[in-house]
């Protein structure tokens, strides 16, 4: 092969090679991390777990069911805290073997959205130590006469709980369910609490500590999508677990809008109100599952400052989908995450997901308005895409040309490569001409995987009724008892084979060099393996495109009326490209200064150069 075909095998081994690595987990998952951590700790809270510092009047153990038409809320007397959320429009992965079912964001035997703070312990014998309040010690009384309460469309029911110490003491939580919005208002006031806070801890840490139970069959799947979000005055800073073991925390330094958590197709959020003063937390931690899965969770706090022993917050708890109109009307798109903020995040959000959408108004069957969005999209990009379709073309012309200077000069490949430059300027040919528009594609690209990949609209969407029934994940048509090495991968998408064929018949059609036959049956053979475990969804646009692709190389070539010779592209304007001058500068300097070229020795370099070649 030739200096180019080797440079373009290194280079896309090396992109393929970083994308394997990046699949890999970084360390062998563990089973459970070692020490206690806020996420442990959750999990295995029960209620009334732990004798609490303060001493705290007795109440009435109590569950309070809250049930509207988007979400049903268990209410524990116990810290008034939540025992289990439920969105009601939506389905766990395992829906067909128990239709019963619906998503469930808390994970099991927590207590969610609960609070703490450090008190001084004066009992006897503790020596005066601090000890830290947990909201599922607290023994809280509910206002609500009923243990069940429904909340009709277009109504709202406000629910108190109340707490009080033997010292008289008071912690006061509301919360204000309305039947038609995601999000619901809570807050939380304390007062009263001077003789037991200790000068040094006078705040109050209000908390979603569990984060997201998953939903989707792929643990590593929803693993990838998972973070904890800060987003302080506009400004959306995202932290991930990135190894076994290690909790990381991060706490925010500016103005809070909202501190949350996602994992693929749900959001937990919590929005402070106007002029908040304190501060936001997240923690986060990566544990390992059996069979190579993975698990993070993300807590979310803030932390709300206590003044002479009284103070707390209102906030606004999200709970729900990760669908960008809902988000929107909370103030919480920045939640989903598009890509590069300022290129690729436009194209995605402003216009990607919007034609998508009004696509989708007119076709209810979501695989045909990917197959008509597909369309678009190569309409669209079809200006960018004809450079580099004349690009191939005109290397397919000059192809016999450089053939010939290969046979002419085999043993001399810096000989080979100086013919080959002035074919290519003789016929105004520049080399690199098909990357520029493969690199303005690239965005566009990359905002396409977001807006498929992370579409809640296309969970469960069916397409075919046995085929692909679900565009939001890998439709596997074969399985294998075991995973092929590098990749990774056991199991084989049919749209995935299909995609890689049709690019194998791409490459066929774009080949201008015979030796670089190789490349065409290896890329073909990667990508299908790599995109296997991608959502159909995404797969079928890549197949759809694909095909369209190969249609109009072939009208180009068999019905187009202007086909292209070589005379014609003799006879064409010459316009030099950057790389050409730069190269025949580097060539003239070298010549001057009597000096050689890499892979040119000096005698070469003195010596004038004519197309003549050895007999």
């Amino acid at each position: 092969m030739d200096r180019q075909s080797i440079i373009g095998i290194v280079l896309i081994s090396l992109v393929v090679g970083i994308w394997v690595f990046l699949q890999q987990p970084a360390k062998p998952p563990v089973a459970q991390p070692k020490g206690k951590t806020p996420v442990a700790q959750t999990i295995a809270a029960v209620d009334g777990g732990e004798q609490s510092p303060v001493k705290f009047v007795p109440a009435p153990v109590r569950t309070l069911t809250v049930v509207t038409p988007l979400y049903t809320i268990r209410l524990s007397s116990f810290g008034a805290t939540v025992r289990s959320w439920k969105l009601m429009q939506y389905k766990p992965w395992y829906r067909l073997t128990n239709p019963a079912a619906v998503v469930d964001i808390v994970q099991p035997g927590a207590h969610e959205f609960g609070f703490w703070f450090i008190a001084k312990n004066d009992t006897i014998g503790s020596g005066g130590i601090l000890d830290t309040v947990k909201a599922k010690d607290v023994p809280f009384t509910f206002d609500a006469m009923s243990e069940r309460i429904d909340v009709k469309p277009g109504d709202s029911v406000t629910i108190t709980a109340t707490a009080t110490t033997d010292f008289g003491g008071t912690i006061v939580r509301t919360y204000r369910f309305a039947a038609d919005h995601y999000d619901v208002v809570a807050g939380l006031q304390m007062s009263g609490f001077e003789s037991v806070l200790h000068k040094r801890a006078q705040q109050v840490h209000l908390e979603w500590r569990g984060g997201i139970r998953y939903q989707e069959q792929s643990s590593v799947d929803e693993s990838n999508n998972a973070v904890g979000i800060i987003s302080e005055a506009g400004n959306i800073t995202e932290f991930e677990a990135e190894s076994f073991t290690d909790v990381r925390r991060d706490t925010s330094k500016g103005s809070v809008d909202f501190v949350a958590t996602r994992s693929k197709y749900f959001a937990v959020a919590m929005l402070p109100e106007a002029g908040f003063s304190g501060k936001a937390t997240v923690s986060g931690i990566k544990v390992g599952l059996p069979q190579e899965g993975i698990m993070e969770r993300y807590g979310l706090g803030l932390q709300v400052p206590l003044k002479q022993g009284a103070g707390g917050v209102t906030s606004r708890l999200y709970v729900g989908p990760m669908q960008y109109d809902t988000l929107g009307a909370y103030g919480l798109t920045g939640i989903m995450n598009f890509g590069w903020k300022w290129i690729v995040k436009p194209i995605g959000e402003y216009f990607m997901l919007p034609t998508l959408k009004l696509i989708h108004l007119g076709i209810p069957n979501y695989g045909i308005a990917i197959l008509l969005f597909a369309l678009l999209m190569k309409v669209l990009l079809y200006p960018l895409s004809i450079g580099q379709v004349e690009s191939a073309k005109k290397m397919q012309l000059v192809a016999p040309l450089i053939s010939q200077v290969r046979e002419r000069f085999p043993d001399d490949m810096t000989r080979q490569q100086q013919e080959t430059m002035k074919i290519y300027s003789e016929y105004g040919i520049n080399p690199a001409g098909g990357c520029l528009p493969l690199l303005l594609q690239m965005p566009f690209l990359y905002a396409l995987y977001s807006v498929l990949n992370l579409n809640i609209d296309l969970r469960q969407q069916g397409f075919l009724p046995v085929w692909i029934t679900d565009l939001s994940v890998p439709d596997v048509i074969l399985s294998l008892p075991f995973k092929l090495p590098l990749f990774n991968v056991d199991h084989f998408s049919g749209l995935a084979l299909l995609m890689g064929a049709t690019m194998f018949i791409q490459q066929k059609q774009a080949l201008t060099d015979p030796r670089q036959k190789a490349m065409v049956y290896m890329m073909p053979v990667m990508l299908t393996l790599m995109f296997s475990s991608l959502p159909s969804g995404l797969n079928l646009y890549y197949f759809v495109f694909n095909v369209v692709a190969i249609g109009q190389t072939i009208w180009q070539k068999k019905f187009s009326k202007n086909q292209l010779t070589l005379a014609d592209l003799k006879k064409m304007p010459k316009k030099e490209s950057w790389m050409q001058k730069k190269m025949r500068e580097a060539q003239e300097m070298a010549a001057a200064q009597g000096r050689s070229l890499p892979g040119q020795s000096h005698q070469d370099a003195r010596k004038p150069r004519s197309g003549k070649g050895k007999k």
